[in-house]
């Protein structure tokens, strides 16, 4: 995610120490859910200098990708009951991932893939700042794809399994 620059404002936080990892330890979708109320209610209250966001990972869980869509339709109601909606917004990643449209091995998908299944939990308000800072936001999904195809299935392969990448 750093090393291609898929995310521009991702190296910042990283470079503070601003990301919480927290692992979930659940392997059903109520104890997700369980684990991110936890993980929703720490993030709002830390500093935002200290913890500015969090990666939920969850490797025994919503291993089917429609599973991590339902969790993603709770997660919402979970935003609005906790009076979070605003103020944390949650990005998803998945070793499956597909937007809707696409076929599943559509190199765009990648953006959004990973080895495990992760929730990422922002603070709306970073997220502005960030957008605000940066010159043309919209144009991040383009360049993203654009990278993506310039490296290719293969490249996105060799990436992946090389134990020096990101060293």
């Amino acid at each position: 995610m750093i090393g291609l620059n898929l995310c521009p404002f991702a190296k910042a936080v990283h470079v503070r120490g601003q990301i919480h990892w927290a692992i979930s330890p659940a392997t059903t979708l109520e104890g997700v859910l369980s684990n991110l109320q936890i993980e929703l209610t720490a993030l709002v209250q830390a500093d935002p200098a200290e913890r500015d966001t969090t990666l939920l990972v969850t490797p025994e869980a919503l291993n089917d990708f429609l599973d991590m869509l339902d969790l993603l339709e709770q997660a919402d109601r979970m935003l609005r009951r906790m009076d979070l909606e605003g103020v944390i917004q949650i990005a998803s990643f998945h070793p499956n991932y597909q937007f809707a449209g696409t076929r599943a091995d559509d190199i765009e998908n990648f953006t959004n893939r990973s080895p495990y299944p992760v929730l990422h939990l922002l603070r709306e308000e970073s997220v502005d700042q960030a957008v605000a800072a940066f010159p043309d936001a919209r144009a991040i999904y383009e360049t993203n794809i654009g990278t993506l195809k310039r490296l290719g299935h293969e490249g996105w392969r060799q990436l992946l399994s090389d134990p020096d990448h990101g060293k």
